[in-house]
Formats: C-alpha cells, sequence, structure tokens
C-alpha cells in the first residue's frame, strides 16, 4: 500500500514539474505576448480605415443679422462676429432712446406749464383742442378777436362757433409768455420727430453692416474649409494587405 502512495505521489510531482517548467512559461508568455500584438495591430488598423469626418462650421444667416440689427441695433454685428463696429451702433441706440425720453419729458412738462397759464390768465380750455387752437391762443388776444379775423377773411368753417373755446388775455405781455412756452413745447415735440428718423436710420446702417460682416464671415469660411482624400495600403505582417481611404478636413 505504501508503495503504491508513493508512485502515485512521483507520477503527480512529475506532471506539476512538468506543467510549470520555465520552458512551458515563456513559450505561454510568447503566445500572449503575440496575441496581444495581433490585437493591437488589428486595432490600429480599424482605426486607421474609420473615416474621419468633421462636422463642417455652419455659415452665418443674412436674415437672422438683420432681425438682430432691427432689434437692437450691433446685435447683428455680434451675430456676425464683429461687435468690435456693432458696438457703437448699440451705443448710439441707447444715448438716442435717452434723447427721445428728455424731449417727451421735456415737451410735455412745457405743455403742462403754458396749459394751466393760458388757463389762469386768459380762461382758456384745453381740454380736447387740436394744436391748431393753441397755436392760436398764442397769435389772438381773444377768440373774439380770431373770429372777427376768419370772418374777415372768408375762412367761415374755421370760426369758434362754441363758448369753450373761449379765451381773453389780459395784457399782449401775457399772450406773448404764453407763446414762448408753446413754442419751446412744440419745438421739443419736432425734435422727438427728428430723435425717431435717427433710431431709424441707426437700425437701417447696422442692417448693412452686419449683412456685410456675414457675407465676409461667409465668404472667409469658404476659403478657409478644404476636403482631401488619402488612399492606402496598410501592410501587416501577421495580416493581409488593407486598402484604406481617409476624408480629412483641413482648416
Amino acid at each position: 500500500m505504501k508503495k503504491i502512495i508513493s508512485l502515485v505521489v512521483l507520477v503527480a510531482s512529475s506532471l506539476t514539474a512538468q506543467t510549470f517548467s520555465p520552458k512551458t512559461l515563456i513559450e505561454a508568455k510568447h503566445e500572449l505576448a503575440l496575441v496581444s500584438t495581433q490585437a493591437s495591430e488589428i486595432n490600429d488598423i480599424n482605426s486607421i480605415n474609420k473615416l474621419q469626418f468633421q462636422e463642417p462650421m455652419q455659415k452665418k444667416s443674412p436674415g437672422l443679422a438683420i432681425l438682430y440689427s432691427l432689434l437692437l441695433p450691433g446685435m447683428g454685428e455680434l451675430y456676425a462676429g464683429g461687435y468690435e463696429s456693432g458696438k457703437y451702433f448699440t451705443i448710439a441706440d441707447g444715448v438716442l432712446w435717452g434723447t427721445l425720453a428728455g424731449f417727451n419729458i421735456y415737451g410735455n412738462w412745457k405743455q403742462n406749464n403754458y396749459e394751466s397759464f393760458a388757463s389762469a390768465n386768459a380762461g382758456a380750455d384745453f381740454t380736447g383742442k387740436d394744436s391748431d387752437f393753441r397755436a392760436n391762443v398764442s397769435v389772438y388776444m381773444s377768440w373774439e378777436q380770431y373770429n372777427k379775423d376768419m370772418d374777415l377773411n372768408g375762412n367761415y368753417e374755421k370760426v369758434y362757433k362754441s363758448q369753450s373755446y373761449y379765451w381773453n388775455w389780459q395784457s399782449n405781455d401775457q399772450r406773448k409768455e404764453y407763446r414762448d412756452m408753446w413754442t419751446s413745447s412744440e419745438a421739443a415735440f419736432n425734435n422727438l420727430r427728428f430723435v425717431a428718423g435717427a433710431l431709424i436710420l441707426n437700425r437701417v446702417i447696422s442692417v448693412v453692416n452686419a449683412v456685410r460682416l456675414v457675407s465676409a464671415y461667409n465668404k472667409n469660411l469658404a476659403q478657409q474649409v478644404s476636403w482631401n482624400v488619402y488612399f492606402g495600403v496598410q501592410e501587416k505582417p501577421t495580416l493581409p494587405q488593407t486598402l484604406t481611404f481617409n476624408f480629412v478636413k483641413a482648416l
């Protein structure tokens, strides 16, 4: 029995020594390295044979540039990438809006002043009255004088028949003082028209400039973008020859 057990142990030791011998380990490592190299080569070929494609940069839209500049001058230039020039249109727009508000406030203030002055010193009522009535109050001493002048000139349709159009200045100096206040108010309101025109003109110029910048951007983009096609044959010791082709966008 002891001999049988000894024989089994001897055979097992022999098999174990043979399985993990240095020569066997070296061969196993070599095979693993070869498999790893082949896998790496396959990955290299796969990466080389990939179609290299990059999304091209999109062109700018002139329509959007126009819309942005109409909404706020300078924003069209910002969209086109040229806010260095667009910022002046934005600044000008802010100044013009401030000027518009200033003239409007000043004109209304002057209007309230001359209406109060005429009501206290001439008994005039401006409720529902047009600009012609306000101007006539500054020219004629009273509504009676105005009506007589209209009758003499045959302008019967312009005669004030209602007592609501009554006014009567106590002195010519009061009339002149009213006229000065009325003139200042009218000048302020007239300036509003010029400022409004300047706001429109500022937008028109900004639109033209923004479209010009968009056109230059798109033209420059077209010159910078090019596509190259590369063909080649990949030769690997452990793999068959492979034909490759690549599309490359150069900027």
